[in-house]
């Protein structure tokens, strides 16, 4: 009896630990909660390019991961690409900016 109550202390402990380490980042992705801030980031930047009057372009992709936003795709001119990472660096939460706009 003392065996299958001990038992079921560790399953009901293993069932209790499991949502929260699921949730958990690692080295190669991020967790639940990171995820939605890149988002958001992602959002924020993407809606700065769009508003800024020299670039308004949709052929710049902007992806985020872990605080790191990665510009890429096609510009005019070198001018939009030094322009659009300076708007990209302005967003709040973001740490570093890899940008790797091309000129068509």
């Amino acid at each position: 009896m003392n065996k299958v109550i001990k038992t079921l202390v560790i399953l009901a402990s293993f069932a209790a630990i499991s949502p929260l380490v699921a949730c958990a980042q690692t080295r190669t992705s991020e967790s639940a909660g990171q995820y939605i801030d890149n988002s958001a980031i992602t959002t924020k930047v993407k809606a700065a390019i769009m508003q800024d009057d020299e670039l308004k372009v949709l052929q710049i992709h902007v992806t985020t991961y872990k605080d790191t936003v990665q510009l890429s795709g096609f510009v005019d001119t070198p001018r939009m690409i030094s322009r659009a990472e300076a708007v990209a660096r302005a967003v709040e939460g973001v740490k570093y900016v890899n940008n790797d706009l091309i000129v068509k």
